[in-house]
């Protein structure tokens, strides 16, 4: 009996280490089996790794690449080099590349909708956007615009408060915009014209010959860390803030859809947070680097710092009241976007006058 007993025991014990043995070589062979790798193209609006909006998303796709061990790996195009600047959404659609990175209100084209989600005149700061954005209701309405053209939209990048723009005349009343021709998309773009400007949307690289040869007469781009690098103060005297057309200026990452469905569930999410990553990181850059980049431009190459009059702003805030409704009316989805977003920034507005407002009030 003794010895039956031991030998029952001795079997089940052999047998349970065989398991054993058996599931670890399963786990071992699963976690050394190779995994499939991804090579995406990236395509950007801008010239390659220029400051800010150019090196973000280079910047993006090393964070992709580290997080991933290597698994996705996405090559950066810069404006030209694969699409034409002003045809990233459509190349993305297609799938010639399987993301881009630009400014959604150059899309305006395809639907009014997009312009809500760059920038708004007499609208949202970044950090008023980005809110709006994640937690206020614009991400889902983003995604809605986006369905019809195959493309998951991303927030990818903030550049603040931008400047008003250079010019080669000083702006002392509304008449002096009348007839100007000048660089600025998007919705600001058609408050300038209903001031009586003629709006031009041009990509970022061809700013300075426009301006130097008298294509247009004036121009917007970022700010001074931006401005700077192109050289915009070699064309133009006067430098104007506040960018009354671009309070809080959100860049945006475009994914395919199916080539972001063919994805592993892990790498979908690794390009959802190196994009929200990207998106932080580039206000930050901004608000470091145009410090410094304006005082460059004041006291090395003597630009004319110059502010709106308060009779223009509130003129050109009036003219922007008008067209968001008017833009609104126009389109389903433009009037879903609009009432979303003016619903958040009133209430945000009124707690950031008691907030932030009043304690930069208090500090300057």
């Amino acid at each position: 009996m003794k010895i039956k007993i031991f030998a029952s025991l001795l079997l089940t014990s052999l047998l349970s280490a065989c398991g054993n043995n058996a599931e670890q070589a399963t786990q071992q062979g699963q976690a050394s089996a190779p995994q499939q790798t991804f090579e995406w193209k990236l395509v950007t609006s801008w010239p390659k790794n220029f400051p800010g909006l150019g090196t973000g998303p280079e910047r993006f796709a090393d964070r992709v690449e580290e997080l991933s061990a290597g698994r996705l790996k996405i090559k950066v195009y810069g404006a030209g080099q694969l699409v034409p600047a002003l045809e990233v959404f459509d190349a993305v659609s297609r799938g010639t590349a399987e993301m881009g990175h630009s400014g959604a209100y150059y899309w305006k084209g395809k639907s009014p909708a997009a312009q809500f989600f760059t920038s708004v005149p007499f609208g949202l700061n970044a950090q008023e956007m980005h809110a709006w954005i994640h937690y206020g209701g614009g991400m889902e309405i983003w995604k809605e615009v986006y369905e019809p053209f195959n493309l998951i939209p991303l927030a990818g990048g903030n550049t603040g408060v931008q400047m008003g723009g250079w010019f080669n005349k000083e702006i002392n009343s509304i008449e002096d915009l009348d007839g100007l021709k000048m660089r600025m998309p998007g919705l600001g773009g058609e408050v300038l014209e209903r001031a009586g400007g003629t709006p031009v949307t041009l990509p970022g690289a061809e700013l300075f010959t426009a301006l130097q040869t008298g294509a247009i007469d004036a121009t917007e781009w970022v700010g001074p860390y931006n401005d700077l690098a192109f050289g915009l103060h070699k064309a133009a005297k006067y430098y104007y803030y506040p960018g009354w057309h671009e309070p809080g200026s959100m860049l945006e990452f475009m994914v395919n859809k199916d080539a972001f469905e063919a994805l592993p569930k892990d790498l979908q999410a690794i390009v959802r947070v190196a994009s929200r990553a990207t998106n932080q990181d580039m206000l930050d850059e901004y608000t470091a680097r145009n410090n410094q980049a304006l005082k460059e431009l004041v006291e090395t190459h003597g630009v004319q710092l110059r502010a709106y009059p308060d009779e223009v702003l509130n003129k050109l805030k009036v003219i922007s009241d008008e067209v968001l409704k008017e833009v609104a009316a126009k389109d389903p989805l433009a009037k879903k976007a609009y009432e979303s977003f003016k619903t958040f920034k009133d209430n945000v507005q009124e707690y950031h006058t008691i907030t932030e407002q009043a304690y930069l009030n208090a500090r300057n």
